[in-house]
């Protein structure tokens, strides 16, 4: 009978599912994480300490050892030098004797046809061959090999006479050693990896009680408990102050519930003795009515109470989707002040507690049939539709009433919450979206209010969808 009735206002087809962007104030914020955070900031840290480490070092060290070392390489060529001037032509050849075998310096005569490879600045530092250039005079020269022998190979003339002095690469402390980059890196690979250590060690207290927050948020007070015996103390004492107040929230949770439920059934018993009294002893059949009524309202409201303190435990199954809007519609199908188009594909399948999911869906049809009613008219259309979107089902239910303001917007789902006067002309508890919003919560899915483009309030609630269903999914959903 519902769907013949849809069939005629179908033409237009109920508004599809907005999925625009969410605003602003609602996205999350990017960012690093508190340990990428921490590790980075102790890394900057530890680099500009190495950094300004090496400067220092190449202050106080590079500089005066180049200088020694040009000096001791200047000293012995001078002093060879100096030795064979001043030598004759039999003690020189003892003399040049002696240099090889107690010193290691061979001095060869400098022929014309000579070949040498000079030194790059990498094999000899430039303040070390300024240095030099300086000490022994312009005319020096200073070769990496001759004749393809390899060496410390200095070039320098005796009156007309030339001659090359081999000295071993020993003698030449290269100010620029890799030894010092290798160093380097190492340091700073082992400062780095100190930091990542000292990150995860300061973070895994905050992340534990970040973890044990969220299991506070979601209700489960027995998986929230902190290490009370943790070494730090600052650490232990916020252990010990956060577990004494899940424990003090978890007993109030208990009492809330158990005073609504106490409540709401004793209340119920003077209500029934009321509505027989009334039926029994008020003649005035107007009257009677309207008694009758208030009763069945605050009946209602009980149940509003009842739903509100049900405990945060779903079972959650596959369940058809179309099963559930059948049994939902079939209590308001004979209602004339209500009428309701579906557009949901046949065997859609959502993971949910099916009697949960009813009460949502009956609380969000309530809603609209007491606040989404058209001026012009006085019913209220409904649009129902659902489509699948990866791992979820996108369920949305949509009336054509007046909408509520922007501001109140956010507010609706919170308990006891009454809109503006364009939503407020029905009575009721004001805990019919709060009901709604805690209860797809608590099978896993999301929430959100919205006014639509064209008028009316379009609630959009995400469901998961059974692994099955995700694998066997049909990609044809029909258009939207």
């Amino acid at each position: 009978m519902i769907r013949a009735i849809t069939t005629s206002i179908d033409a237009t087809g109920p508004a599809p599912l907005e999925t625009g962007p969410a605003p602003l104030a609602m996205r999350p914020r990017l960012g690093l994480s508190l340990f990428w955070r921490t590790f980075f900031l102790l890394a900057l840290l530890l680099i500009g300490s190495i950094v300004a480490w090496l400067q220092t070092f190449r202050a106080l060290e590079f500089e005066p050892r180049a200088i020694q070392t040009a000096q001791q390489i200047a000293s012995l060529v001078n002093l060879s030098r100096a030795a064979l001037v001043h030598s004759d032509s039999i003690a020189r050849v003892s003399l040049i004797k002696t240099l090889a075998d107690q010193e290691g310096v061979r001095v060869l005569p400098r022929e014309p046809k000579d070949k040498f490879t000079n030194f790059n600045a990498v094999e000899l530092d430039n303040r070390v061959m300024d240095e030099l250039s300086t000490r022994l005079g312009r005319g020096t020269v200073l070769a990496a090999s001759v004749n393809g022998e390899e060496g410390l190979w200095v070039g320098f003339t005796i009156d007309n006479d030339q001659y090359w002095m081999l000295l071993d690469r020993s003698r030449l402390s290269r100010v620029g050693s890799r030894t010092w980059l290798i160093w380097l890196i190492t340091a700073a690979a082992l400062s780095l990896t100190g930091a990542a250590l000292i990150a995860r060690l300061i973070n895994r207290p905050l992340k534990q009680l970040s973890f044990a927050a969220s299991r506070v948020r979601d209700g489960d007070f027995d998986a929230s408990r902190l290490d009370e015996k943790a070494v730090t103390s600052e650490i232990r004492e916020v252990n010990i102050g956060f577990n004494r107040m899940a424990q003090q929230l978890s007993k109030i949770e208990q009492d809330r519930a158990v005073m609504l439920a106490g409540i709401s059934h004793d209340l119920r018993t003077p209500l029934a003795r009321l509505r027989l009294e009334t039926e029994m002893s008020v003649a005035d059949i107007d009257a009677r009515e309207h008694m009758a009524a208030d009763i069945d309202q605050l009946d209602a409201i009980i149940d509003k109470f009842l739903d509100y303190a049900r405990p945060d435990h779903a079972e959650l199954r596959p369940v058809v989707l179309n099963d559930v809007l059948d049994s939902c519609l079939y209590a308001v199908q004979d209602q004339g002040d209500i009428r309701i188009n579906l557009d949901i594909a046949d065997g859609l399948l959502v993971l949910a507690d099916e009697v949960e999911l009813a009460r949502v869906i009956s609380n969000l049809l309530e809603n609209a049939k007491r606040y989404g009613k058209t001026v012009e008219t006085g019913i209220a259309v409904v649009d129902i539709s659902a489509k699948s979107r990866g791992d979820w089902v996108l369920l949305k239910v949509r009336d054509h009433g007046m909408g509520v303001s922007p501001e109140a917007l956010p507010n609706l789902i919170k308990p006891f919450f009454r809109g503006d006067a364009a939503r407020t002309a029905a009575t009721g508890a004001g805990l019919g979206l709060a009901i709604v919003d805690k209860t797809v919560q608590r099978m896993g899915g999301s929430f959100a209010l919205a006014n639509t483009t064209s008028g009316g309030l379009a609630a959009h609630i995400k469901l998961q969808k059974p692994k099955a269903a995700m694998h066997g999914e049909s990609q044809t959903q029909g258009p939207y």
